[in-house]
């Protein structure tokens, strides 16, 4: 397994290159990325829009394709995987949490979460599911379906589906994006605690410096490339570095 000093790397980008579009039309959304993504870190992907930040998030995410580079998840190079192969690392190693939930309205909380698991004929670790909902706080609404429940609520339903398969990665597309500040807080301290007492790898998309401030590392995007790379973030620190990147470039 590849690793980054002593640590194990979760999934990585070599070389990537999304494009769309040609000739003069042709939009080059990432733009030659290479960036290692550790296990058990919880991680966000910041950047103005149109920086590529759902691009990548995307690729990693074997949810779409790069034009040109390598992405790996652990040992398994996507592009070098058959149709079927991918539907199982999707299944199976990849856990995903959207902005809109993306839950089924007609399924109670419960079978949203297990959801992944039922289309694949596997049977929970209930240890690890009984965790996942204590970590979540949502046992007392198991039986509810989603307009019964609150968006924060929601959210953590989403978010419990994305860990109860035990994926090897869990990517965040903007998952406090349509939540008030006390939901949103509530999804990332869970988020947090999933990497911090669980050693899961999170990856974030958020534009938010307050959302970036609960990870242990923040990755900057702009114009299709990796332009700051900040440890151990906070506010402060985060604004600084969005307030440089917004600076306007001397003649």
């Amino acid at each position: 397994m590849t690793t980054t000093g002593d640590r194990p790397v979760a999934a990585r980008v070599r070389n990537l290159t999304k494009t769309y579009g040609s000739g003069d039309a042709m939009v080059r959304a990432l733009d030659d990325v290479s960036l290692d993504l550790v296990e058990g870190e919880f991680t966000a992907i910041m950047g103005p829009s149109g920086s590529g930040k759902s691009t990548l998030m995307h690729c990693c995410a074997a949810l779409d394709n790069a034009t040109s580079g390598e992405v790996w998840i652990g040992d398994r190079e996507l592009s070098g995987l058959k149709d079927k192969e991918l539907t199982r690392l999707r299944r199976d190693e990849v856990g995903f949490v959207f902005q809109s939930f993306n839950l089924v309205p007609t399924l109670t909380a419960e079978e949203n979460i297990l959801l992944p698991q039922s289309i694949a004929r596997r049977k929970p670790d209930r240890e690890w599911y009984d965790s996942v909902i204590d970590t979540v706080g949502i046992r007392d609404r198991l039986g509810h379906r989603p307009n019964e429940l609150s968006g924060g609520q929601q959210q953590r339903v989403a978010v419990a589906r994305a860990l109860a398969g035990r994926p090897r990665i869990v990517f965040a597309d903007e998952p406090t994006g349509n939540l008030d500040s006390q939901s949103g807080a509530e999804v990332l301290d869970l988020l947090r605690r999933s990497a911090g007492e669980h050693g899961q790898t999170i990856v974030m998309v958020t534009h938010d410096p307050v959302a970036a401030s609960y990870t242990d590392r923040v990755v900057f995007l702009a114009d299709g490339r990796v332009v700051d790379d900040l440890r151990d973030p906070d506010r402060d620190s985060v604004l600084e570095v969005m307030a440089r990147m917004s600076a306007p470039v001397a003649d």
